[in-house]
């Protein structure tokens, strides 16, 4: 079914996204191969980058070569006990060539979309005090009304015991630069696309998790002995990583993601898209997890070789940050070209920005 699409995390720090069936799949993936194109010297699209995942083009599974996923950064992995939330922008979600019937079928979902700009998709918040993440899914956003709205979205900025205004302060100065950038281009139109909002929500925001497993801490490995900001497992199948020139990467995959894909497909005809990554959660799933490790090829040098065994992570310098926070733009499945700025979507951005605003300043 083409709209339960998982998310799966790739043991070397990307996610795979499934392409959608044509014409959303293949004009999502042209847009990616548009922007992150070697020869590209275009400023928009290049300042564009700064608010997406990383991209590494496409992969499919050895077990099912005609499996197009998207190779794209997993932007939750820096942190420890990462906060997510899904936020779609504009004020329609329908496409300009969407038939009469897709058109009534989208605004029937969320009627407030004109008037609001943007539409809660999901959220996962991590609470201190019970040590357990709170889920909403999209019947929760479309249940917010104008009058809601703001204690709504709040939620999403509470730790369970107070509300995160540094965080709510870090996420309003990232939409702003996308709202400046969506005031300075008239190129691209998206619609239906998202917002993807997450901080850390663990008290101890300087410790990287790593697979959830804090091999790190147990064996006092020092840190960041590895230059890039790769968290590593080390075990006894190393796969490497080729980086080719224009900077896109081909893995080889270990027959352990080929089972955990096959896995994942099974998961996957269970679970709709909406549940914003698809977490690794039996033990069976978490050995097969642990049996492809990928090293970058900048790594693989006389020095660091040798240090493998005592090396396990290196924590990115972003953790220093007041507030660590990522506000990423995802999903253009319906992204089309255009002479005109984006109202639609500037309206939503300027509207979520008030929303924000409000809560800080309340």
């Amino acid at each position: 079914n083409a709209s339960l699409l998982g998310i799966l995390q790739h043991p070397d720090g990307t996610v795979l996204k499934q392409l959608q069936p044509p014409p959303r799949g293949p004009r999502e993936q042209e847009f990616y191969n548009k922007v992150y194109d070697s020869d590209c010297c275009d400023s928009i699209l290049l300042e564009l980058r700064e608010y997406l995942p990383k991209y590494f083009g496409v992969w499919s599974p050895p077990t099912a070569p005609n499996d197009t996923y998207l190779k794209l950064e997993d932007v939750t992995r820096k942190f420890k006990k990462p906060c997510i939330m899904d936020v779609k922008i504009g004020q329609k979600s329908y496409d300009p060539y969407a038939s009469a019937e897709k058109i009534q079928q989208q605004v029937s979902k969320y009627p407030l979309m004109e008037e609001i700009g943007f539409l809660v998709l999901g959220m996962r918040v991590y609470h201190v005090s019970s040590d357990s993440y709170e889920t909403q899914n999209q019947h929760y956003g479309r249940s917010l009304t104008k009058e809601t709205v703001k204690d709504g979205i709040s939620k999403f900025f509470h730790s369970g015991y107070c509300l995160r205004k540094d965080v709510v302060a870090a996420s309003i100065q990232k939409v702003e630069k996308i709202l400046e950038w969506f005031e300075g281009q008239t190129q691209l139109n998206f619609y239906a696309s998202s917002l993807l909002f997450v901080y850390e929500g663990s008290c101890q925001a300087t410790t990287v998790r790593l697979s959830d497993v804090t091999l790190a801490e147990k064996r006092r490995v020092p840190k960041g002995l590895l230059s890039g900001g790769d968290v590593l497992e080390y075990n006894n199948n190393i796969n490497v990583i080729n980086s080719t020139e224009n900077g896109k990467i081909e893995a080889s995959v270990s027959k352990g993601l080929s089972k955990f894909y096959a896995l994942h497909k099974k998961a996957c005809s269970k679970r709709h898209h909406s549940q914003l990554s698809l977490k690794v959660e039996n033990s069976e799933q978490d050995n097969v997890w642990k049996t492809s490790t990928c090293i970058a090829q900048e790594h693989l040098n006389g020095n660091v070789l040798p240090q493998l065994e005592k090396v396990f992570y290196h924590v990115p310098a972003e953790t220093n940050e007041s507030a660590n926070v990522e506000v990423r733009m995802i999903d253009f499945a319906h992204v089309f070209p255009s002479n005109t700025k984006d109202e639609g979507y500037i309206y939503g951005l300027k509207n979520l920005i008030t929303v924000l605003q409000n809560i800080l300043d309340n």
